[in-house]
């Protein structure tokens, strides 16, 4: 039975990488862009979910979050910028992902699992959640460290009910929003930080959460995969 998935941010970078990589997995894939709902507004990830079961035709096997944004928020704005701009990071990166887990877990919850069939979230977080960012981006790596701490929540809470849970974390990876900021510090600077010598490639990311959503065994739910060129190790 083809599995049916869920992905956000399937318009570019590695959530593109992703929905191309799964045309040739036999599955049946959503993609959603901001083009289907602003994760700004509280009442989107409900929506995008009831829409999704609908016309899967009521069933969601795995959830791919990847949806984000990497935005400025210098410390010297004023006191009602860093807060606008902290709540609409945090909304979209990890309140909006984790709307979607909830209701991806209390679904797969009420339809019951068997063997062979469990449910699966995939989540890309960042490098930033273990090692923080910039000056001006506190919030990115707070948003996705968040995001590291409801996917091990949810594996450890739900694996006896075959719902596994995975997260990775890319460094620097070669996609619209990463490309302006390495620039911006200097490129060759910024990559005398990566032992490999370059950023990763969406691709490399795509493989990885392609193998979580399909074939990573379930003793591995609740695993954090770096993805950094050994810039992070852990």
């Amino acid at each position: 039975m083809a599995k049916h998935i869920l992905l956000t941010g399937a318009a570019r970078g590695i959530g593109a990488a992703i929905a191309k990589r799964l045309e040739n997995e036999g599955v049946k894939l959503i993609g959603l862009s901001s083009a289907d709902g602003d994760l700004c507004d509280p009442a989107t990830p409900a929506r995008l979910w009831n829409d999704a079961l609908e016309r899967f035709g009521g069933r969601i096997d795995v959830l791919i979050n990847n949806a984000g944004v990497f935005e400025a928020n210098p410390l010297d704005g004023t006191d009602d910028e860093w807060a606008t701009n902290w709540a609409r990071t945090m909304q979209i990166n990890l309140t909006a992902s984790t709307e979607l887990m909830r209701h991806a877990v209390k679904y797969w919850q009420a339809r019951g699992q068997s063997k062979g069939r469990d449910g699966r979230i995939v989540n890309i977080a960042s490098r930033a959640a273990h090692r923080g960012d910039s000056p001006s981006h506190w919030h990115y790596a707070a948003s996705k460290a968040g995001m590291l701490g409801v996917t091990k929540s949810i594996a450890r809470a739900y694996a006896a009910q075959s719902i596994y849970a995975f997260a990775i974390c890319p460094g620097f990876t070669m996609t619209g929003m990463a490309e302006d900021y390495v620039a911006s510090r200097g490129g060759d600077k910024l990559l005398a930080d990566i032992p490999l010598g370059r950023v990763a490639e969406a691709d490399e990311v795509a493989e990885i959460a392609v193998f979580c959503a399909l074939r990573a065994p379930p003793s591995m739910t609740g695993a954090v995969l770096d993805v950094n060129g050994a810039s992070y190790v852990r």
